[in-house]
């Protein structure tokens, strides 16, 4: 790997990082307390092409890789975990699920809206019943002639009211059979299909989490992505990327809690001196940022592989396994260093502790991503 970042990666991270501190920074907690998702920083972003990172020229995108996009999702990330994890989903969910297995016609009609954030992007896969069963899945497309009709629900959807376009799974097979599965491409105001209940979250409050409900919502076998049958697998596929997300999602945010916790150390004055000076303060700080630096190298490790187009699949379940626990326990830390301090509102470092705890449970849990590597390890 090469361990020296190209200009075009340090070029698009100031920019981010620009862009953070002046759109978002002002208005983290406002937009935390009052559990607003802001479109208008999305549309902003959009024209920055930083909601079609991955996309093509051709279709309106940047038409950058993993290394830049992971660059961007951590800058944001260091300074509100919400808007980079809805930043993360659009781009490698929905977005990405179409340009990689969206026919031509499907990419032109939707690839430069979402590029663009005249589109916002969700993804349906999870339901109340069937998280990481998803093969038991109850939401169901069933065939009517040149038509499909979906009934069921989905949940823990990112943008599922406020998202104008939705890459949904459904069943349209026997439970638990091999190729079970759809994708489906359905746009908002597709008669029968609705938004439900808006979750009332732990932490990451400006990324908006609702269901997505179908009541016998019909579409065109147009709106099909792929073969019948494939959505399971594709859907494997956009999670080995969406790992690469999370994790780099769970690095900035461990970033930003311990740069936070490290300036304050050296502020902090007990005994005539800065607590940075006590021993126990500081190895807490010297385990934050080798774990830190650890989790880095994971996720370089799987956007290298990533831009090979080489297997993905142990090293991104490794990068967001990792990455996710340690920002866990850096964000913990962090708060342990700020003392009281740290459990007020006052201070970042509290609003760390609860976003960061998402990225062991989103996109497959901590324990689900120990099964990924314990298979891919064991199958040889």
């Amino acid at each position: 790997m090469d361990f020296n970042s190209s200009e075009v990666v340090n070029q698009v991270a100031h920019a981010a990082k620009d862009f953070a501190k002046q759109h978002i920074k002002p208005f983290v907690m406002e937009w935390d307390e009052k559990q607003e998702f802001p479109v208008h920083v999305f549309k902003e972003l959009g024209h920055m092409g930083m909601m079609g990172i991955l996309v093509p020229h051709e279709y309106g995108g940047a038409g950058l890789g993993y290394y830049e996009y992971v660059a961007i999702i951590q800058e944001i990330a260091k300074v509100c975990g919400s808007i980079a994890l809805s930043v993360a989903a659009h781009n490698s969910l929905c977005t990405n699920h179409i340009l990689t297995f969206g026919n031509e016609e499907q990419k032109k009609k939707y690839l430069p809206k979402l590029a663009t954030a005249e589109f916002i992007g969700a993804w349906g896969l999870t339901e109340p019943n069937t998280g990481s069963d998803a093969g038991n899945m109850k939401t169901v497309a069933v065939k009517d002639g040149n038509d499909w009709v979906l009934n069921g629900s989905k949940n823990w959807i990112t943008h599922g009211k406020t998202g104008d376009v939705a890459l949904v799974i459904c069943r349209t097979g026997e439970p638990r059979t091999s190729g079970n599965c759809t994708a489906f491409i359905i746009e908002r105001n597709t008669p029968g299909f609705k938004a439900g209940k808006k979750e009332n979250k732990l932490g990451m409050r400006a990324s908006e989490t609702t269901e997505l409900i179908f009541e016998n919502c019909r579409i065109s076998d147009a709106q099909r992505v792929g073969e019948v049958g494939d959505g399971f697998k594709q859907a494997l596929k956009i999670l080995d990327g969406g790992r690469i997300s999370i994790a780099a999602l769970a690095l900035g945010m461990a970033k930003g809690a311990y740069e936070a916790a490290l300036q304050y150390s050296k502020e902090r004055h007990q005994f005539d001196q800065p607590i940075s000076n006590f021993q126990g303060i500081s190895f807490k700080l010297a385990d934050m940022i080798t774990e830190i630096t650890a989790a880095e190298m994971l996720i370089q490790k799987s956007c290298d592989l990533k831009m090979q187009n080489l297997s993905v699949t142990k090293h991104s379940a490794m990068a967001k396994y990792y990455a996710s626990e340690v920002a866990v326990k850096v964000a913990t830390e962090a708060v342990q260093i700020f003392g009281g301090y740290g459990y007020t509102k006052d201070f970042p470092v509290e609003k760390f502790y609860r976003d960061t705890k998402l990225c062991t449970i989103g996109e497959g849990t901590s324990e689900i991503q120990k099964l990924v590597i314990a298979r891919e390890i064991l199958k040889d």
